[in-house]
């Protein structure tokens, strides 16, 4: 079970990724999703990541600056995942 800092960075992180990635991909925007998609693939993400690389784990500056980085992209990744699932099955109806 993460700590509560942990779970912050991965929040604040996805978010982020999340957010830049409807930014960016504008045709995999979500709206309010992004920032949802994006905190939920942060923090399952990071925890998978520090599951399998334990040296993610702690508070030092690398630890902590590969979980903001695993968070950011996993959250920008399932935004555009989410996103893409829900454009093709509004083009199948």
């Amino acid at each position: 079970m993460p700590d509560i800092v942990s779970l912050i960075i991965w929040l604040i992180a996805g978010i982020a990724g999340g957010n830049a990635a409807g930014e960016l991909l504008k045709d995999y925007d979500l709206g309010p999703g992004n920032t949802v998609a994006g905190a939920i693939g942060g923090v399952v993400a990071a925890q998978i990541v520090q599951t399998f690389i334990p040296t993610l784990r702690g508070f030092d500056v690398g630890p902590v600056l590969g979980q903001v980085i695993v968070a950011a992209v996993c959250g920008a990744a399932l935004t555009v995942i989410a996103a893409a699932v829900l454009a093709r099955r509004q083009r199948r109806r």
